[in-house]
């Protein structure tokens, strides 16, 4: 069955073949990507297409203000059914990538199913922040702003000092999703607050399955597409703080300190046994790093290339991990042709629709 795959480990010790895999998986990928100007969620633009379909939602979050959510409502008017699309990590300020770059939001209310774009985040990984990002302590500079629009001109380095979403108040997206947007949801639009979905791309894929890890009376279905799903993995750490400077000049210590407890409660490699326990409805995809003929010999390419590997490396070390432990819940989906880019996102939500369809509401 095509690109639906059940991976058996044969080693006598499948931990030990997970680390290998990712050690030499991860080696190729930051052999590509760090080099360059990363790009996290950035590669495959597009003009942007705001879709007057769509309702501005807007719900205050005790941390971070008012915070904008794009609301697309199902065909058939219901409210039982309700799916979060998460972006990525260049998470723009005006509208969500995925409206952005993509037509999901027509496939998915087509199958009537209500859909929520929380706007903005840009690496904040929808996490509860330690800290507001900062580097060496220094405040950030008023007057300038800390988030870019979604470019990947690799100009993130110059914003490290500069206000803005996460840097003048600390991130504390995952309190917000699923308390705040959740009761305003259910107490204005009277959407249902349980058996909802949530997937997402690149940064939004990992903030997806642990949401869904550590709140299953919210989520019932979570899918990840090229999504960093062993972080604590050797070299990740420093692979995503490059990352995160490039996205928007953020401090990946800020969020996180290194190898602490709040770092690996972020690890979907770490809190698998959640996945299997909660029997979370999963859809876990990774593209082969290929370029397909419509991606064309530019350095966009090369680099989405390099980030698609480094997703790869990580999305297979967890499919070990959950077979190991003997995890049913879950449908694989690794493309022959695919990199880091917007088209081949938009594919995977048409692939999982039916199966997100199936499990939520």
């Amino acid at each position: 069955m095509r690109g639906v795959t059940v991976f058996r480990a044969r080693h006598s010790n499948p931990g030990r073949r997970a680390a290998r895999l990712t050690r030499a998986m991860l080696g190729m990928a930051l052999a590509v990507v760090l080099p360059l100007s990363v790009a996290v969620g950035g590669a495959g633009t597009a003009a942007a297409a705001f879709d007057p379909s769509a309702m501005d939602f807007w719900v205050d979050s005790p941390v971070m203000g008012p915070i904008k959510s794009r609301i697309f409502r199902a065909a058939d008017g219901n409210t039982s059914r309700v799916v979060y699309a998460l972006d990525g990590m260049r998470a723009r300020e005006d509208i969500s990538g995925w409206e952005a770059e993509t037509n999901v939001a027509a496939a998915l209310t087509a199958a009537n199913i209500n859909v929520v774009m929380p706007v903005g985040g840009q690496s904040s990984f929808y996490a509860d922040w330690n800290a507001a990002s900062s580097f060496l302590g220094l405040p950030p500079v008023a007057g300038s702003s800390g988030s870019a629009s979604g470019s990947s001109s690799g100009s993130g380095g110059l914003q490290v000092l500069a206000a803005g979403p996460g840097k003048s108040y600390r991130y504390d997206w995952e309190s917000f999703i699923t308390r705040d947007l959740r009761n305003a949801l259910r107490d204005r639009l009277g959407f249902s607050t349980s058996r909802n979905g949530v997937f997402g791309l690149s940064m939004g894929g990992s903030a997806a399955v642990t949401l869904a890890a550590y709140h299953p009376d919210q989520f019932s279905y979570a899918g990840s597409y090229s999504g960093y799903l062993n972080v604590s993995a050797p070299g990740m750490r420093e692979a995503l703080r490059a990352a995160m400077i490039d996205a928007g000049g953020y401090n990946i210590d800020s969020m996180a300190p290194p190898w602490g407890p709040q770092w690996l409660r972020m690890d979907p490699f770490v809190f698998a046994p959640r996945l299997k326990t909660n029997n979370t409805r999963l859809w876990i995809s990774a593209g082969s790093g290929l370029p397909g003929a419509a991606d064309g010999p530019t350095f966009a390419t090369v680099n989405a290339m390099g980030l698609e590997g480094l997703a790869l490396a990580n999305t297979r070390a967890f499919q070990v991990r959950m077979v190991t432990l003997g995890a049913g819940n879950v449908t694989y989906d690794f493309p022959n042709i695919g990199v880091h880019n917007w088209r081949y996102w938009e594919s995977e939500v048409n692939r999982m629709l039916p199966d997100l369809s199936a499990n939520i509401g």
